[in-house]
């Protein structure tokens, strides 16, 4: 009923995306979705949802569906080659991941009974899932640059003055990198989806043998951060230091719109800040930083696993936190929000499993109040908290510790604890 319930609420979320792009004269992501059976598919993780699916299906089954997969994206290759029907992004392939899941919908209902139609339904589910959760975020994103023509970054760079003002900082530290820094930031963070995939593909390991999924993995976190991250971003539109203080991302194209050409060279002044018009373009999506909750999320999930896996989850939540302010796509405010966002939605989620405890409960209520109080001072004392930033910055970070210690001390106390281990009885010493 739980699965059945989530399929629901994200068939409505998709419909009604659908019928916000269809208003603003674009397709939205049930139509992108099935253009992909047939056209050339937009960037997009389908080997990855192809890969999720097929944890629920035996090494043979597995080999069958990646040979499958491939033999398909050959053919549909060749004919796009020889029609030239390419992306703008020179992506060709990826249509046999998604007729591959298809097809194992199709058997799950007319070959499959029992416990066997549903782990292989629910495997299906779980990829598109993944697929389409990238087409949803396209459509949020092109909603909150259409709904929302005013930003509030003035409001934001005010207040990170008493952080340090980290995204300059960073900024100037990645250029003097440049180009082997630059790069290696730029694909840690372009990746994220296929580290949070690794992560997921460990915890699910053993789904085909035990013939069911965990209670509790890394892509139920990930699905909803990406569903209630875009939410927030309506109701305080940022777009970020490098568009709002620099040239944009592409190096020339937002200048005309930037409040002033300032990143990452010199911080704003400390005045009176009120919102400021952008183009219709450009997403409104830094507040809270999703970069920084995925990646947040995927350094929780990673520790219980072998000691590379730990290693790699450390490393991506680092040169994520470095991407994201050393390209200026977010302030620093943006960022400790997006942790204390990732741990109140995580104890949440592993609330559910616990049953209502109470320990829980206050948790996730104390989570979500620091979130809107943050939010809350972000917005009407930034001036307070730029003039006197020995007092701010400190509380800011503390608020952040606050919660990562409530969730690590209620978590750890929900583990199951360690059966000791039988010692024998001493034997009788011979005289």
């Amino acid at each position: 009923m739980l699965w059945a319930a989530a399929g629901v609420a994200a068939l409505g979320l998709l419909v009604a995306l659908e019928i916000a792009a269809r208003h603003y004269g674009l397709p939205g992501p049930i139509t992108n979705q099935v253009k992909g059976v047939v056209t050339a598919p937009k960037s997009g993780p389908l080997y990855a949802g192809l890969a999720l699916m097929m944890v629920v299906l035996t090494w043979r089954q597995r080999f069958i569906a990646a040979g499958a997969a491939i033999g398909i994206d050959v053919v549909f290759v060749l004919v796009r080659w020889a029609v030239d029907a390419r992306t703008p992004d020179g992506q060709s392939f990826g249509s046999g991941a998604l007729w591959v899941m298809l097809g194992c919908a199709v058997v799950a209902v007319t070959r499959r009974t029992g416990r066997e139609r549903a782990l292989l339904l629910k495997g299906v589910g779980l990829g598109l899932l993944l697929v389409a959760a990238r087409k949803t975020g396209d459509t949020w994103l092109l909603i909150t640059a259409k709904t929302r023509p005013l930003v509030l970054d003035p409001y934001v760079a005010t207040a990170d003055h008493a952080l340090g003002n980290p995204s300059w900082l960073v900024g100037r530290m990645v250029r003097a990198t440049d180009p082997v820094g630059t790069h290696l930031l730029d694909w840690v963070y372009a990746q994220l989806a296929v580290a949070a995939v690794v992560v997921a593909l460990y915890q699910l390991r053993n789904v085909a043998t035990e013939r069911r999924f965990p209670s509790h993995h890394l892509l139920r976190t990930f699905l909803v951060i990406g569903l209630l991250g875009p939410a927030v971003y309506m109701l305080f539109p940022v777009v970020g230091p490098v568009f709002a203080y620099g040239p944009g991302a592409s190096g020339t194209g937002g200048v005309q719109w930037a409040v002033a050409d300032l990143w990452p060279n010199t911080p704003p002044a400390i005045g009176t800040p009120h919102p400021v018009p952008y183009d219709s373009i450009t997403p409104r999506n830094c507040m809270p930083s999703l970069h920084t909750a995925w990646a947040t999320a995927i350094f929780i999930h990673s520790r219980k696993g072998p000691r590379i896996l730990r290693f790699a989850g450390a490393f991506w939540l680092i040169a994520t936190l470095t991407a994201t302010l050393g390209f200026g796509y977010h302030y620093g405010a943006d960022l400790i929000a997006g942790v204390v966002f990732t741990l109140t939605i995580e104890a949440a989620l592993r609330m559910l499993d616990q049953g209502r405890d109470r320990s829980g409960i206050r948790l996730v209520v104390y989570g979500t109040t620091v979130f809107a109080v943050l939010l809350l001072s972000y917005r009407f004392l930034p001036t307070d908290m730029a003039e006197h930033p020995y007092l701010s910055g400190p509380l800011l970070v503390l608020a952040m510790g606050s919660v990562i210690y409530g969730y690590v001390r209620t978590t750890r106390a929900w583990e199951p604890e360690a059966a000791p281990v039988p010692q024998p009885d001493p034997q009788p010493e011979l005289v």
